[in-house]
């Protein structure tokens, strides 16, 4: 073991311990928690006995437990093709979304492309243009990534009052998977960009023909050319067959079902990257082209909609995430941002993906506000709403990354507020 690992275990270890302690005052004096609820002498559990019948055969894919119901909820929009649809956070375990419940944006509907037609084209200033199938892509090398993506427009109804009740409709545009497919650096490489290539622009074939500009600088860094999500093929909703993946930037970026590629000398200024995608300022000029998405957290339990039922003891539990790099710190405040407290990192932590955090917590009864920040590994800490504002204005619409805030009422209920 290398001295850096043996100083990450070291600190896990540290941590953990820390998180114990704080774990055992939590329950210090909590026998009445419904936690040690005691069962009558000689009792058992009543249970419904399985054993006396055979179970449901084997089968071709497998499917989820009936009593799982968490399901993507669809935005309030005109149309069903130019819409979006949120991850349930609250349900997450670990941090790898389902494929089948990761987010949804589409500008024009979901494609049907057989891969056995698809192809990818890149062009432009290039030495040698490449038409390359389905199949020739993947017989590529190929790396496996974790990362995030998130919309840009994830808690943009927040901007100005508590609007969604919930975790899923205020944070639920991102998720978090295992990505596989090609660097999109071995394929330029083999194009050979041209002297004056500084840009990439990368087109869809979906019926919105969605085109983002990309520095040349980012594709040969860590952009991935994915046709894999979590161990299988992309799901449709996700670019079948093929889609960009760009660690830490904005999802709109991130084409899917990408069909082009071309190397360019400036930025195109496309609809995505003009009318839309862009932030307005107090002073009336726009922020544009910001791909990075900075360090947000959130607590997804307790969080909207949920209720405590009960005084005593529960783990605050929560995700932190950031286009900047890996998470290095998230503090949790039980009392409307007065104090803040460390909360616990749970492993693995990686660059550009999610991280779990939790935090021991005895609830009293009283009303109180829940809140978590983070701090990610450029130092960078995530800002309160009014620092945001007083920064970015109200006219934003994108890159809401304010500090969330839920109100635990003395019933029990939790819901979301500014604070």
């Amino acid at each position: 073991m290398g001295v850096r690992e043996r100083e990450r275990v070291g600190r896990h270890r540290r941590g953990f311990l820390r998180y114990g302690a704080a774990l055992g005052a939590a329950f210090v004096g909590s026998h009445a928690d419904p936690l040690y609820a005691q069962r009558p002498e000689n009792s058992s559990p009543t249970l419904a006995d399985s054993t006396k019948k055979l179970g449901a055969p084997v089968g071709p894919y497998g499917e989820r437990a009936r009593f799982e119901t968490a399901v993507r909820r669809q935005a309030k929009t005109p149309t069903n093709e130019s819409s979006w649809t949120f991850t349930p956070l609250e349900d997450s375990r670990g941090i790898i979304t389902p494929s089948a419940l990761h987010f949804e944006r589409h500008h024009g509907g979901i494609p049907i492309l057989d891969p056995a037609k698809h192809k990818l084209m890149i062009h432009g200033l290039v030495e040698r243009p490449l038409v390359l199938t389905v199949g020739e892509i993947h017989r590529l090398p190929a790396v496996s990534r974790i990362y995030f993506i998130e919309c840009s427009g994830n808690t943009l109804t927040e901007w100005e009052k508590p609007t969604e009740s919930g975790v899923q409709g205020t944070h639920g545009l991102t998720s978090c998977s295992e990505w596989t497919g090609v660097p999109l650096s071995l394929l330029l490489i083999e194009a050979g960009v041209q002297n004056g290539g500084t840009w990439i622009v990368a087109e869809g074939a979906d019926a919105a023909v969605m085109t983002r500009s990309i520095p040349l600088e980012k594709a040969m860094d860590d952009i991935l050319l994915a046709y894999g999500q979590n161990g299988e093929a992309l799901r449709p909703e996700q670019g079948y067959p093929l889609r960009l993946v760009i660690p830490g930037w904005e999802g709109s970026a991130q084409v899917k079902w990408v069909r082009r590629l071309k190397v360019v000398d400036k930025p195109y200024m496309t609809r995505e990257e003009t009318s839309k995608y862009t932030d307005l300022m107090p002073d009336g000029t726009a922020r544009r082209f910001t791909f990075v998405m900075e360090a947000k957290s959130v607590i997804t339990t307790p969080s909207g909609d949920q209720r405590l039922p009960s005084v005593g003891f529960y783990e605050i539990r929560g995700l932190a995430w950031s286009g900047r790099g890996a998470v290095r710190r998230v503090e949790v405040s039980t009392d409307g941002g007065r104090n803040w407290s460390d909360a616990r990192l749970e492993e693995p932590v990686l660059r550009h993906a999610h991280t779990r955090f939790c935090h021991p917590w005895r609830w009293d009864g009283r009303e109180t506000i829940l809140q978590s920040r983070c701090t990610d590994e450029s130092g960078y800490v995530q800002p309160t709403r009014e620092e945001l504002v007083k920064q970015r204005g109200l006219h934003s619409y994108y890159h809401n990354n304010a500090i969330q805030s839920w109100k635990v009422s003395a019933s029990g209920s939790v819901r979301n507020v500014h604070a």
